[in-house]
This record gives structure tokens, sequence and C-alpha cells, in this order.
């Protein structure tokens, strides 16, 4: 299977515009030949990067709110149109793909936003959403915590895949959870800074034997609407750079494919041979013959709950 990161930019705050990038983008994967591109976290319509840089926590902030109200009408619902559009994008250009999203509440919730993750098979269309667990942080004030609806792998191109969302790859369960999935390609997504996931990325190659991609944006104070409430605030207190990439690709032994590459934009690839995982096994398979089901026990409750259950 080849996989790449798109490590590219989102056009912050305008949903149409970032869809028709995503759009773009798995044409030129598929120019390239690509089975499987993967986007980074929140891709559409960007990250809160707002929250850890201003007072965000601030109680009934006017300026605050008309934040949160542009950044929940530039999210995405599960079934909306424009997913729609980049499912049959995937359809059209047989590319399989792993994209973050703000998600928005349809229906029930419709003013809370998720930190999600679309999962999409070039044929299959969409397997499903996983939202974050535990958004991190500042960035509670922004996302509701997720659930384990969307906490499993799914087979495409003949490759096991999961994935997670920024630093929930660094819950042992979370992770676990998708090893017994039988992972053998994880993919993470990040905002855009390698620093914050610098050493889980490799660490979960070698714990779950498996081909661990993770996938970083780019982002600076260029891109932010210059109608967007504290764009001049912080450009006047000297912000700029906002996330500067370091995609990387981790093999399942541990060796570094890809080497983090901050401020590089593309997609950057690579051809993944799943027989090296199971080359690696024979010594530690974290689910099989190095697990004690008699000493341990992990539950994983899936259900996505709804304020009301009236409604059809």
């Amino acid at each position: 299977m080849k996989i790449a990161a798109a490590q590219i930019r989102p056009v912050w705050l305008n949903k149409r515009a970032t869809v028709a990038k995503v759009i773009d983008t798995i044409k030129q994967a598929a120019a390239e030949e690509i089975d499987l591109l993967a986007f980074p976290e929140a891709f559409v319509s960007g990250y809160p990067f707002w929250l850890c840089r201003t007072d965000a926590a601030a109680f009934g902030d006017p300026k605050q709110s008309e934040a949160y109200a542009c950044f929940l009408d530039a999210s995405m619902e599960a079934d909306s149109a424009e997913v729609k559009e980049i499912v049959e994008a995937a359809r059209d250009y047989r590319v399989s793909v792993y994209l973050g999203f703000n998600e928005r509440g349809s229906n029930v919730g419709r003013g809370t936003l998720y930190c999600a993750l679309l999962k999409i098979d070039a044929s299959k269309g969409v397997l499903g959403v996983h939202r974050k667990l535990m958004p991190t942080h500042d960035e509670r004030l922004c996302w509701a915590a997720g659930d384990a609806h969307g906490l499993r792998t799914h087979q495409i191109s003949g490759v096991q895949v999961g994935g997670l969302c920024c630093w929930e790859n660094w819950m042992p369960m979370a992770r676990f959870a998708l090893y017994c999935g039988g992972e053998e390609l994880h993919i993470s997504l990040w905002p855009g800074n390698a620093a914050v996931a610098e050493g889980i990325v490799s660490a979960t190659a070698r714990e779950g034997r498996v081909w661990s991609l993770s996938v970083h944006g780019l982002l600076s104070m260029n891109d932010i609407p210059d109608d967007f409430p504290f764009k001049q605030e912080l450009i006047a207190e000297g912000f700029d750079t906002i996330f500067n990439g370091g995609s990387s690709l981790v093999a399942p032994d541990g060796s570094v494919i890809i080497p983090p590459s901050p401020g590089v934009e593309g997609l950057i690839s690579h051809t993944i041979d799943v027989k090296t995982v199971y080359e690696n096994r024979q010594m530690f398979d974290v689910t099989g013959h190095y697990y004690r089901p008699d000493i341990f026990d992990l539950r994983i409750r899936g259900d996505r709950f709804d304020a009301a259950k009236l409604w059809p």
C-alpha cells in the first residue's frame, strides 16, 4: 500500500474552499498512485489555534463568543453534502482518505463541536467517524469529549488501518483498543507541531509492531482571515508561524523511514509492506502471544449518545 501524509494548509475558517482543497489533493494523490491519503487534525476548516493564545476562558467575552460562532459555522456535519462530495472524489480517483475535521452535531447538539476523524474507503465509502476521546487542555473550550463509537480499525486495500487524533495517541487503552482490532497501520493526526508528537510516534510503532504515520499541517497568521476577531491582536503581539508541519513515518521495528520535515508543503509518501509487521511480531505481539487475558481485561463502551431518543 502506498500511503501519504498531506502536509498542507487549510483555507482556515472557509469550509467550501477547504473541501475543494481536499478534493484537489485527492486528485493529486491519485496522480502519484497513492492508495491512502491522510490529512491533519481538524483540517476542515482549521484548528482552533487562538484558544491558547488569548484569554479563551474569559466568561461571556463577546470576542470569544464571536470566534466560536465563526468556527462553528465553518464546521462540517458528518452526513453533510460536503462529506458526500469528498466521498465521491475518493471513489472517482480511487484514493482512500483519513480526514481530520471539526464535526458539528446534527439535529441534536447543533451548538457543539467535536474533533473528528472521517474514514473513507475508495470503494466502500464512509467507514466511520471517530470523535476524539478527550480534547487537550484549552481545546475543551471548543470541543466536546468524544466516544468509542468510531474507535475501531478498518481494512483498506488489504491493510488493517486505525487512527487517533493528537494527544489521544498518548492514551494507552485507546491505542490498545486499535491493536485489538488487528491494526497494521496506525495513523496519528496532529495540528502541525512535531514537538507535541515527539516520542509517541516511534513508541506506537514498536509497541503495536505497526507502521506509524503521523500527519502534521501548516498554518501561519497569513492564512487567517482579516476579519477574524483576534487576528490583529495576535499579529501585534508578534505571532507569525502557528504550525510548521513535521509529518513522519516509523516502521514496525521502530526505525524512522521518513523523519519530520518542518516547513515542507506537499504530499509525503511511502510504500509500506505488511509483511514487516508480522516479521516483527515474532518477538512481541501485544494482543497475541505477549498478552495475558487471564490477568488483564479491556471493555470498550461503543455507544454514541444523543440528548434525546424521541426524534427519528
